[in-house]
């Protein structure tokens, strides 16, 4: 199926996870803005020392640096059966951008799927969050705790907290969401390519949803 998929929701909804059941189902690939921004800092690559003070305090990365990044990865081959892109658009600019990069590309998207939960939850699932610096490996406080405390199970080096998962970081972030990204939402919904997908529960329950919104297309 050649699909090019928008997967939207606010931080912690769990996109990401829903993006790679999405894209082994319709193998295409996950397009993630987040792993490609955290992926540079890691790296140390201009582009990394650019984006790393806005990420820390939970601002949005400039627009230009966005459309660049996008446009580079979504011309790229493995692209041009479809996408799911993951984090990106997230204000009417933004939106703006990629319909530029896709009219280039003589492509639009063909869905947009947007994720909700509760907002207590979204705080619990994201300041619960602990990550290893070195291998990369992801725990949650109370869904998938360490077996040491403080400790990454995978490589034995002391889990960290990124800046962005910090409560008063997370509760900020959720704030810039409902001013920013709620209208690019509408945007899509006016467009008629608009699903609302309900975020809450086992994982599988989720993408059961967005495959039902699919057949729907």
């Amino acid at each position: 199926m050649r699909m090019r998929i928008v997967l939207m929701g606010p931080p912690g909804v769990g996109k990401g996870t829903q993006a790679r059941k999405l894209t082994q189902r319709l193998r295409v690939p996950h397009v993630s803005t987040g792993d490609m921004l955290r992926e540079a800092i890691h790296g140390g690559t201009a582009l990394g020392r650019r984006v790393r003070p806005y990420l820390d305090q939970g601002r949005l990365v400039p627009d230009e640096l966005m459309e660049e990044m996008i446009a580079e990865r979504l011309s790229k081959d493995d692209a041009r059966a479809g996408f799911v892109l993951d984090g990106f658009p997230r204000t009417l600019e933004q939106l703006a951008t990629l319909d530029r990069v896709l009219g280039r590309l003589g492509v639009t998207v063909d869905r947009a799927f947007v994720l909700s939960v509760p907002e207590a939850e979204l705080v619990r699932r994201l300041s619960g969050r602990r990550v290893c610096p070195e291998c990369g490996a992801l725990f949650h406080l109370d869904s998938r705790a360490p077996t040491a405390a403080g400790v990454c199970d995978a490589c034995g080096s002391a889990l960290v907290q990124r800046p962005d998962d910090d409560e008063n970081v997370v509760r900020h972030r959720l704030e810039i969401y409902a001013a920013q990204t709620l209208p690019v939402i509408q945007a899509y919904r006016e467009r008629g390519i608009h699903h609302e997908v309900d975020g809450a529960g086992e994982m599988d329950e989720v993408f059961e949803r967005i495959l039902r919104g699919l057949r729907d297309a």
